[in-house]
This record gives C-alpha cells, sequence and structure tokens, in this order.
C-alpha cells in the first residue's frame, strides 16, 4: 500500500533482513524472534525518513540503496555526516538513549528499509552478547571515520576529495574486476561531506580521473587502487 512513508514490500524482505551483517553469525533462532516484527518498505529518492528531535520508536536497516545522516550548523547550512548503504543500520541510539532523534536521514537513490521496534532491538541487545558487539564494532568503525575526516579538515583540496571517496569505500565500497566501486553521488553531497565548494570537488574529481586514481560512470566511481589514493593524503 502506498503512503508517505513508502511502498511496503514484504515479497524479498525477510531473505535480505536475515542476510544483514548485523545477523550474521547469531544463531537462527535469535533472529527470527529478533525480526518478526520487522516491517519492509521501499522509498524513493529524495524522501525524508527521519527528522531530527523525532523520537526514536524503530531501528532502520538498510537492505537496498543508501541513505544520508544531515544535520544543519549554526549558520543554517546544510552539513551532511555520512551515508549509509546497504547493511548498515540508522536510529540506533536514539532508543538506547530515550532521547530525541539528532540528525535527519534522507534517501539518496530508490531505497529499501526494514523498520524494526525499538524495544525489540533493546531486547536483542540485553539478550545477546554477540549483538552487542557488532553495535560496539559499527560504533567505533563511524567514530573512527569521524575522526579521520575531522583531522583532515585543514588539509588541501585533494586529500580532502580523496579522503571522503576513502570514506565511501570504507562505508560502502564493493569489489569489482577493475577495483572498489563506491556510488557516484551528486556532487553537492560530496561537497558537504568534504567541506568544500561543489566546483572545487568537481574539479578535483576531474584531476584524480585524468591521474586514473578514479574511473567515473553513472552510476558508480571505481577506485583501481586504495593505497594509490590513499596515498595522496597530507
Amino acid at each position: 500500500m502506498d503512503s508517505k512513508y513508502g511502498n511496503r514490500d514484504t515479497s524479498a524482505g525477510e531473505s535480505l533482513i536475515a542476510a544483514a551483517p548485523f545477523f550474521q553469525e547469531l544463531p537462527e533462532s535469535t533472529v527470527q524472534q529478533a525480526t518478526a516484527q520487522i516491517v519492509t518498505r521501499r522509498h524513493p529518492a529524495g524522501q525524508v525518513l527521519l527528522l531530527e528531535n523525532d523520537w526514536g520508536n524503530s531501528v532502520y536497516f538498510i537492505l537496498e540503496g543508501w541513505v544520508k545522516i544531515r544535520t544543519y550548523n549554526l549558520d543554517g547550512k546544510e552539513v551532511t555526516l555520512n551515508i549509509l548503504g546497504k547493511g548498515e543500520l540508522f536510529g540506533e541510539m536514539a532508543p538506547l538513549e530515550a532521547v530525541p532523534r539528532s540528525t535527519d536521514v534522507i534517501t539518496l537513490a530508490t531505497t529499501m528499509i526494514g523498520s524494526m521496534p525499538a524495544q525489540d532491538f533493546v531486547t536483542l541487545l540485553n539478550s545477546e552478547p554477540q549483538a552487542g558487539i557488532r553495535l560496539a564494532k559499527l560504533m567505533a568503525r563511524r567514530l573512527r571515520q569521524v575522526n579521520r575526516r575531522l583531522r583532515l579538515r585543514e588539509s588541501d583540496s585533494q586529500s580532502r576529495v580523496a579522503d571522503v571517496l576513502l570514506f565511501l569505500a570504507d562505508g560502502q565500497g564493493t569489489l569489482g574486476a577493475q577495483g572498489v566501486e563506491i556510488p557516484n553521488l551528486p556532487h553537492r553531497e560530496l561537497s558537504s561531506l568534504s567541506g568544500l565548494a561543489r566546483e572545487t570537488v568537481t574539479r578535483v574529481l576531474s584531476k584524480l580521473e585524468k591521474k586514473g586514481l578514479i574511473n567515473r560512470e553513472r552510476d558508480i566511481i571505481r577506485i583501481p587502487s586504495i593505497d594509490a589514493l590513499d596515498r595522496l593524503l597530507v
């Protein structure tokens, strides 16, 4: 049924949920119980899934597509904090802390989301130690990524764009025959992630492509060598 919350999709939802990395290697009975109340919906690009200051009634798993996590600075300028894709989850902090959401979440492509009631998620963490460890590792990786980006805020534009591409490769990259592939996001998103003007991002991407460090297609950016791109960081 269509609604402003997206189209409910149950045909492939169960298998995608069971295959989500968060649930891998957990006891099958635990996964079945934890995911019994998950509802899957498909959302179009550009749809707002969560708003800052909403209360956290659910935790969300990305089964297909990707979303951006955004907030606003003191000048009212939009700031993209993160890009999350298939296999990631979001909205997990609000129910754990019993506080309102701290950011907005918006789809960047057609995206399938599985929503789990917040209490079921908390119960899973309390009953299955491995689930808590998975969440802790996820939080540690995100903190490490943010710290790295903060350290590079004063670097040159090439380093900052390269770091954003490496950041996306770490979170959303898939290994293909010719390198690591990441989504070819609109330049405004790369601009917000890097803190650079859109025109600067466009210019740097062209330079990186001429150097053979990236290859761009309509939907993906291919990184032939992660190590070569990483050596640009100063």
